[in-house]
């Protein structure tokens, strides 16, 4: 029974899913069409541009990596039950650590490389937990800590970076990484590096551990109902200490990857935020592991998508918002179609009614 209940549940869910992502994208359409001189090639280069060239769908696998990352974070931190948003300091900072000793630390490679990702896992679990020692200490929402901390990491890390690194002749971006600090390239004539088997060994790593586990087990109950899981005995605060740990540790692992893999110097003079994207990537997964890198494949798919769209036609590749903001809106949403579970319900509940009205004749 438990096993039916479980399946009843996850094709409610992917039904949801699935929805929301065809009237998103059916908006999408709608709008493209009304603005569009030629919404047919607009249409069409919004939804197989990424099929066009072997860049286009590189593009795809090399903006989907960091939003694995951000989307794993998202994961293992809201199961706990708080909605920490604290993944985009440790990203970002993780990103300037990452880029600092790319720059300051000559080191053998290999060396390099290990070093550097292991510095941006450190600080970023490190910063993943500030919002939760704040909360245990004063009170405060750790989501008001954690959104107040990523501008406070932003511009700390870039005036860093400013002070020590900057290169003079760009007045911008850092001086030139070390050689050794880089990830290379997978494929010739795309960007895509090595960053993408970290990526899969991180996914099968957190799939067995939230899924096969005891830390996992206790997560999930630690979430849905904290006083019950200490009264069986769970160390709570243990397991949601750790959870904001492993998720800021995955934040900054993908800070790491990221800079070193995408960049030969540190350019991020804008805010980089991941943190909403990781919260839409895992719901879509339906907070399951092994599903963020679908989830994650597919935004980055409309996004190099519109890309394609918005580089030969006048539709605005900013389509994506309003399709990434219908589906949070719908996923979000308890009532969209609760009508459908809840009819099934009935239904499902008449006939063991009338089941067990048989057997007990």
């Amino acid at each position: 029974m438990k096993t039916a209940g479980k399946k009843k549940f996850e094709w409610y869910g992917i039904i949801r899913v699935t929805a929301a992502i065809l009237i998103s994208l059916f908006i999408a359409a709608a709008i493209i069409f009304v603005v569009a001189d030629d919404p047919m090639t607009a249409l069409y280069k919004f939804l197989l541009g990424p099929f066009s060239t072997k860049r286009n769908f590189f593009n795809v696998i090399e903006t989907m990596i960091p939003l694995v990352f951000c989307g794993l974070a998202i994961n293992v931190m809201h199961k706990s039950g708080l909605f920490s948003m604290a993944a985009d300091s440790s990203f970002y900072f993780s990103g300037v650590v990452a880029a600092s000793i790319a720059i300051a630390c000559p080191m053998p490679n290999i060396v390099h490389q290990i070093v550097i990702l292991a510095a941006a896992m450190a600080v970023g679990g490190l910063i993943s937990v500030i919002p939760i020692f704040i909360k245990r200490k004063t009170g405060a929402s750790e989501m008001v800590v954690s959104l107040m901390m990523n501008y406070i990491f932003f511009n700390f890390g870039y005036w860093l970076i400013r002070k020590n690194f900057l290169d003079p002749t760009n007045g911008s971006f850092s001086t030139p990484f070390q050689k050794t600090a880089t990830l290379g390239k997978m494929i010739k004539g795309t960007n895509t590096h090595y960053g993408l088997l970290i990526m899969v060994a991180v996914v099968i790593f957190m799939w067995i551990l939230m899924d096969k586990s005891k830390f996992g087990r206790e997560l999930k109950l630690t979430g849905s109902n904290e006083n019950f899981a200490r009264y069986a005995g769970i160390k709570v605060t243990k397991v949601v200490f750790l959870s904001q740990l492993i998720g800021g540790m995955l934040a900054g692992l993908g800070g790491g990857v990221e800079m070193i893999g995408m960049y030969k110097k540190f350019q991020w003079i804008t805010s980089v935020s991941y943190v909403w994207d990781g919260i839409l990537i895992n719901l879509l997964a339906g907070t399951r592991p092994l599903m963020i890198p679908v989830s994650a494949f597919f935004i980055s798919y409309i996004r190099i998508g519109a890309l394609v769209m918005s580089r030969g036609g006048d539709v605005d590749s900013e389509i994506v918002s309003i399709i990434q903001g219908i589906m949070i809106l719908l996923i979000a949403s308890e009532r969209f179609l609760y009508q459908m579970k809840k009819r099934k319900e009935e239904r499902e509940a008449l006939q063991n009614q009338s089941l067990e009205a048989e057997g007990a004749n």
